[in-house]
Parts: structure tokens; C-alpha cells; sequence
């Protein structure tokens, strides 16, 4: 047993006692399986991108709720949260196609609650993919352009997967080393990985964020906070194979997921779904929402989705609306010539060898020379530059369909 999961002795003590102090509410156990199923009936007629469309709609719907006052409603969304404007009105645009190459980014660690607030609202406006805050250990960085001070994009660093197949055989470490000697410590997901656009999409920002990753700066501040030495980055793709990551420099593609993403019902529904397992399954509600390791972390990993598996199963949802088909390509960047070795433990930690020169200048030269050079003389030259930002604060307020015929084509850009 991992040195983090408690006792069973003290886990009973833990549950009962918590056990004294709840109020139980009877779900209606059919009412809510009708609920899921026409729900999941919706979602399953989605393909990837609107199902993530629909993922980020619901989230701004939520965090971002309006009034109707009158007729007119109002005229500009972001007007009814004017700390949005400041935010969109502050990315990077350039007046010229070659500004790109005046560009001096620089990778800033979050740690003020103004800046947790600024991060969280451009995760949640410059990207389709909706903002999921990892459980565990979690490094927050905004990018911003030394010279305009404005935004280029956003980056996080979080615990990694445990058990990843295709990065494990890579690596050729085992599940004992990972959990029990804790070199999982030793490697981190880059789990957002982000540019603002345009530059996103006329001078492939994507690649330069996925550099910047790797730099110097998150690799440092890993090392301090947590006191464990940083020597390989995990990511996977947003949508199947083809990807920011492929063909990147340091970046080396190690297989694909097992292809499998469960279908989430509204939030408002998961939490009459957690009041069902508090009722009837309650020491498996205990487990995935209350107790906690030795650590303070949540003792089940991967809590959400064993619960919504399990509710699913229970209330006999049929297979095919649970989940759908979605392959994510694997990549892993060690940071030093012989990471495989220090994960395996057969090599000290001084004895690592650094792979390249991560410094963000260093990085930053590749992706202006290998790729913005190319991406943005090849737009030109068919007429697809697009100086246009991506901002969703128009969802704010907005149905379903309104944003759907907006926004679907820019879903993965």
C-alpha cells in the first residue's frame, strides 16, 4: 500500500465519524436516470468539437451568468464584466506581419490572487477546451511580451498521469518505481499549454508555448516548489494525431490514449448524481468526495469519472451513451540526455546531463527561425492571414445554437 493511502483501520475511523454528522436526500432513482439519459441522448449526437464547444459554453453559461434587464438586453457582453475588456483589449496583435520577430516573451509564475484571477479568465475566453483544474500539484504561468507587455499565452504544469502506457514503456520504468519510490515526482504534465490569438494561428504560437513549457522558467520553479528535480514533461493532444506537438523540436510522440472520453451531464445534474451516491452508495461517495490521503490530496484519483462509471453502470446506462471515441496522441521531452535512466533509478541526480539549452531566448529563436518564419509567409502567399482575436466573452448571455454558428470553426484553433 502507497505510503499516502491511510490504514483501513483509520479510514473507518475517519468514515464513521464523518458519517455521524451527514444529512442523507432520497433521490428518485428513475427521475434521475431520465434526466441522464436525455441528457447523454443530446451530447451523444455531438461530434469532438461540439461536444467541446458544448464544454465550453456550459462553463461560461455558469461562471459568467447575465440578467435580462430590458428589450435591448445590452449591447456588449464583456461591457456586463468590464475586467474582460482590460483582458482582451491587452493580447497581442500585430500591426505588421514581421512584428512577430520583435517579440521577447517572458514566462511569469503565478502566485498573487490577482494574477490566479487573470489566468483563470484568459484559460476560460482564449481557448475552446474548457478550464479543468487539475487535483494535485499544479504551476500556473501567464507569457506576456517583454516589449508591448501584452499577452501571448497561458501554461500550467501538473501532476502527471500515473499510469500512462505508451510514456511508461518509453520509459521502461515500473509501477512500483512510480508510486512507492515516487519518481513520478520527477515528471509533470504540461496540462495547458495555450497561445492567444492571432498568434496562435499565423505564426503557430502553439509550438512556441509548447517550447516555453520546457524552458528554464517552469522547470526552475517545479524544482523549488517542490523540492523534486524536474526531468521529463508529459502532454497529449487536444484532437487525435496531428497536433502543435508534432514535428516539434524536444517534443517526441510515444503513442495514443486508449481512445475514450465519458460524456459529462450538466454540473447542476452531476451534483444531484453525487446527492444519489451519498444516499445509496455511501461509503464509495466517502471515498471519491470526502476522504483524503496522508498527503491532503483526495485518496481515489481520477475521482470524477470513477463515480460518473459507476452511476452509470448502476442506473443501467446504456453503453453507447456514455462515451465516445477519441484517440489523444502521447508526447513526451526529456529535459536531460539520460532522463530514462534518473526515472529508473539507475543514475543519481547529479549525474544528469542537460539535453539542450532551454532558455527562453534559446526557445524562442527556434520557433521564430523553424516555424513562425515558415507558417506566417505560407498564409500570405494564400491569403489566409488572419489578424483576428479569439476572445469567447461573446457567449456571455448567448443560446446554444447562437454560439454553435459562431464559434464552431474555430474549435482547436
Amino acid at each position: 500500500m502507497s505510503d499516502r493511502i491511510p490504514s483501513d483501520e483509520v479510514q473507518d475511523l475517519e468514515y464513521e465519524q464523518w458519517l455521524e454528522l451527514q444529512i442523507f436526500e432520497n433521490i428518485d432513482e428513475v427521475e434521475l436516470r431520465n434526466v441522464l439519459m436525455e441528457e447523454l441522448s443530446f451530447l451523444k449526437k455531438m461530434n469532438v468539437r461540439e461536444y467541446t464547444l458544448w464544454q465550453k459554453y456550459t462553463e461560461i453559461q455558469r461562471k459568467y451568468p447575465v440578467t435580462k434587464t430590458s428589450d435591448l438586453f445590452f449591447q456588449s457582453n464583456t461591457n456586463y464584466y468590464p475586467k474582460l475588456n482590460e483582458l482582451k483589449n491587452n493580447i497581442w496583435i500585430p500591426e505588421d506581419p514581421d512584428d512577430y520577430l520583435k517579440l521577447e516573451p517572458k514566462v511569469t509564475l503565478v502566485n498573487a490572487s490577482t494574477n490566479v484571477k487573470t489566468w483563470n479568465a484568459l484559460r476560460i475566453f482564449i481557448h475552446s477546451q474548457r478550464n479543468n483544474t487539475n487535483i494535485g500539484r499544479n504551476l500556473f504561468f501567464i507569457v506576456t511580451d517583454n516589449v508591448t507587455d501584452k499577452y501571448l499565452g497561458i501554461l500550467c504544469l501538473s501532476s502527471d498521469f500515473l499510469d500512462l502506457t505508451p510514456r511508461d514503456k518509453y520509459i521502461g520504468w515500473t509501477r512500483e518505481q512510480r508510486t512507492q519510490d515516487k519518481r513520478i515526482s520527477h515528471t509533470s504534465i504540461g496540462s495547458t499549454i495555450v497561445p492567444t490569438q492571432p498568434l496562435g494561428f499565423n505564426y503557430l504560437g502553439g509550438k512556441l508555448m509548447a517550447l516555453l513549457v520546457i524552458s528554464n522558467v517552469p522547470e526552475q520553479a517545479w524544482n523549488d516548489r517542490y523540492n523534486n528535480k524536474l526531468a521529463g514533461i508529459t502532454t497529449t493532444s487536444l484532437y487525435g494525431s496531428f497536433s502543435q506537438y508534432q514535428n516539434l523540436r524536444y517534443w517526441n510522440k510515444r503513442g495514443h490514449s486508449a481512445g475514450s472520453i465519458k460524456f459529462e451531464p450538466l454540473k447542476e445534474t452531476i451534483s444531484i448524481v453525487k446527492e444519489w451516491l451519498k444516499y445509496k452508495h455511501t461509503r464509495r461517495y466517502w471515498e471519491w468526495y470526502v476522504a483524503t490521503g496522508t498527503d491532503g490530496m483526495p485518496l481515489k484519483r481520477d475521482y470524477k469519472q470513477r463515480s460518473l462509471s459507476f452511476t452509470y453502470n448502476q442506473l443501467t446506462i446504456p453503453k453507447e451513451y456514455v462515451a465516445t471515441n477519441h484517440q489523444r496522441g502521447i508526447y513526451f521531452c526529456s529535459l536531460f540526455e539520460n532522463t530514462r535512466e534518473f526515472l529508473r533509478e539507475e543514475i543519481e541526480e547529479r549525474e544528469l546531463v542537460k539535453r539542450f539549452d532551454n532558455s527562453v531566448e534559446a526557445l524562442t529563436e527556434i520557433w521564430k527561425e523553424r516555424y513562425a518564419k515558415k507558417r506566417v509567409k505560407k498564409l500570405l502567399e494564400d491569403g489566409r492571414y488572419n489578424n483576428e482575436s479569439l476572445f469567447y466573452s461573446d457567449m456571455i448571455g448567448k443560446s446554444w445554437e447562437e454560439c454553435k454558428e459562431k464559434y464552431i470553426k474555430e474549435v482547436g484553433r
